[in-house]
């Protein structure tokens, strides 16, 4: 009998299997006007998710930087890819966005995310928002021409039973789970030493490059994580706090072994642990805090206390900022045992999150 394993049964093309609509009805509500989202609407449209997180007891707020941030990408087509329904004053009653990346290579992927405000639910907008957000991923999927597998994807916060039914009423299953762990900063923070060549360092707009292909490299065996393209690497940035961020870095590796920082002979990004601060959070939290966004450290140099190494300077920036906890994000999947390397740290578990998605 052959011990060769099966191979993956073939996919029927991206167009048969996404069943993109020819055509995507507006909403139906009555009171509402519907358009696609402009710049010039950040504001409100800020106001309106301030409104949402607060009923909803969200335990974060979106900055007006960050509400920016759903306009920009050169890869946006704002015009067909969003939708706001105004009332009688012109106000935003809800919204919807639904996004791509480039750079997908293993699954193509396409995001949607939208709100309706507290005062106009129990009319049917979410549901109809939901279903043109739907009806507009799988438009993009049939038309990135990658013949891959495919996920529409939402992500709906612990605890929010409503957004949850609502997802699962559209056929949309959570397979994917996250938590959200903090570190109490007035404990010590444990030092590490490297050796081999390997040092600390700040984080540098020289560098980010070089950090990039180090984090393409550190994800490529992570469940859901794609290539970051330049451009979409650097988009998001608002919250980003560089006095927090840090590198580890080979000054010996032998050359061929990962790119270098530049052509002149700069070091390899061996690990990076990359930073945000969100003050605004704060205030509901009831405590200030630094956020990891990204940790990763490549496949060839994983073993040698890198991502502990990383941590610890991490902690300690945040320490010398004046904030009273370390916070992060994980997949309750993770392959690398960051659990238990976070758990060794005195990092608990604070909330989570839940990703519902459709897979095609």
């Amino acid at each position: 009998m052959s011990t060769e394993p099966s191979a993956p049964p073939a996919l029927a093309p991206i167009a048969e299997r996404v069943a993109a609509p020819a055509h995507l009805p507006l909403p139906e509500v009555d009171g509402l006007v519907w358009r696609s989202l402009t710049l010039a609407d950040a504001p409100a449209l800020f106001a309106l998710t301030a409104a949402v997180e607060e009923h909803d007891q969200h335990p974060f707020r979106t900055s007006l930087e960050e509400t920016e941030e759903m306009f920009e990408g050169e890869w946006r087509d704002l015009a067909r890819d969003t939708l706001v329904g105004l009332d009688a004053d012109g106000e935003p009653r809800a919204y919807a966005s639904v996004d791509t990346r480039p750079g997908d290579a293993s699954v193509v992927r396409a995001f949607v995310q939208g709100a309706v405000h507290p005062r106009w639910r129990g009319r049917g907008v979410g549901r109809q928002v939901l279903a043109w957000s739907t009806g507009r991923a799988r438009q993009l999927l049939a038309a990135s021409g990658k013949e891959l597998p495919a996920r529409i994807a939402g992500y709906v916060q612990d605890g929010d039973a409503p957004e949850c039914r609502l997802f699962e009423a559209a056929g949309y299953t959570a397979n994917r789970y996250y938590s959200t762990l903090r570190r109490d900063l007035s404990l010590p923070v444990p030092e590490v030493a490297l050796g081999d060549g390997l040092r600390v360092v700040p984080w540098s707009p020289e560098l980010d490059e070089a950090t990039r292909l180090a984090h393409n490299d550190a994800f490529r065996d992570h469940w859901g994580s794609e290539p970051a393209t330049p451009e979409s690497w650097v988009h998001g940035r608002s919250m980003f706090a560089p006095e927090w961020s840090v590198l580890v870095v080979d000054d010996d590796a032998p050359d061929g072994v990962a790119p270098r920082a530049s052509t002149g002979g700069g070091p390899v990004v061996a690990g990076y642990l990359l930073s945000g601060r969100y003050e605004q959070d704060w205030p509901v939290a009831g405590y200030s805090s630094g956020y990891t966004e990204t940790l990763g450290v490549r496949r060839e140099y994983r073993g040698r206390r890198i991502a502990l190494a990383l941590l610890s300077a991490g902690m300690t920036a945040y320490q010398a900022g004046g904030v009273e906890y370390a916070e992060l994000d994980v997949d309750t999947e993770n392959p690398s045992g960051a659990h238990g390397l976070y758990a060794s740290l005195g990092y608990e578990k604070k909330d989570g999150s839940r990703m519902y998605s459709i897979e095609l």
